[in-house]
């Protein structure tokens, strides 16, 4: 009888056993960017500063992975987060590789853009690199209601694209003024972070037009296609430990005061409408 020492297809060496398992942090930055409702759960740096700290100071972690599915929100929270995960990733030596999963789109992909590589699913939505304001005129419902409006300012542009005054040109001009300046700071976050990769015009990658994930990849806006175990045990060694770190629920003494719940509740509710309707327009 012949005796081999070669391993049997498929175990491990007896040694692999003691290996430490390769630990990643990976934080989760899921839905709408900015606190439009009151004490909502939307994506803000204070609410995400704590998480972000403890990623970073994960002992032995060769990346911090970044979970995104966001449509955007505000430039301001987009801003300030991605400003602190460089921080960060700068200050820890820290690689930082971000995985989109449905959607990464205006300040979504501006916090995609902190990763030094972002992956994505085929089917994924990217982009929408661009500056939106929405709203409503009822000027007219309120003539018809025979409802008289009554401003008083003490500044001539105090009353600012006023809903229920007739629109102005010389308030549009201001805020296409506005729009092109937040999205010139879109744009160069765009270019500083994706410096040397990106394959398109700028006119066509910052129309704010949207594309999949496939698409993203051959215009340089993400580089490549993949999940994040499989990439990071390709990258990291079949021993990789994905550790989710979510942001801090609030105290159960605030859940419990007076209204805390309802207005919690409330606030959610807004919340989920307010991504329901981004997620909309993005045909999601």
């Amino acid at each position: 009888m012949v005796s081999s020492s070669r391993p049997v297809a498929g175990s491990r060496p007896f040694w692999a056993f003691w290996r430490r398992p390769v630990p990643v942090p990976a934080v989760r930055l899921v839905g709408v960017i900015g606190t439009f409702p009151p004490r909502g759960p939307g994506l803000t740096l204070g609410g995400l500063e704590r998480v972000l700290d403890r990623a970073f100071a994960v002992r032995r972690a060769p990346a911090v992975a970044l979970i995104v599915n966001s449509p955007g929100g505000t430039p301001v929270q987009a801003a300030l987060i991605a400003r602190r995960i460089r921080h960060l990733a700068e200050k820890n030596q820290r690689k930082v590789l971000a995985f989109v999963e449905d959607v990464a789109t205006s300040g979504g992909y501006w916090l995609a853009t902190a990763a030094d590589e972002i992956f994505v699913e085929a089917n994924s939505i990217i982009g929408s690199i661009g500056v939106i304001s929405a709203g409503f005129g009822f000027s007219e419902a309120l003539a018809r209601l025979g409802i008289e409006r009554r401003v008083h300012t003490s500044g001539p542009r105090k009353s600012f694209l006023d809903p229920f005054r007739p629109e102005r040109p010389e308030d549009v001009a201001l805020l296409a003024e506005l729009q092109a300046e937040i999205h010139e700071r879109f744009k160069e976050q765009v270019r500083s972070r994706r410096a040397g990769r990106l394959k398109a015009s700028e006119a066509e990658l910052f129309d704010g037009r949207i594309w999949t994930g496939a698409r993203a990849v051959e215009l340089g806006l993400v580089d490549g296609i993949g999940e994040i175990r499989s990439v990071l045990e390709e990258r990291f060694g079949p021993d990789v430990t994905i550790r989710v770190l979510n942001p801090p629920r609030r105290r159960l003494f605030d859940r419990l005061s007076v209204g805390g719940l309802a207005a919690e509740a409330a606030a959610a509710a807004l919340a989920a409408l307010e991504e329901r309707a981004m997620l909309r327009r993005l045909g999601l």
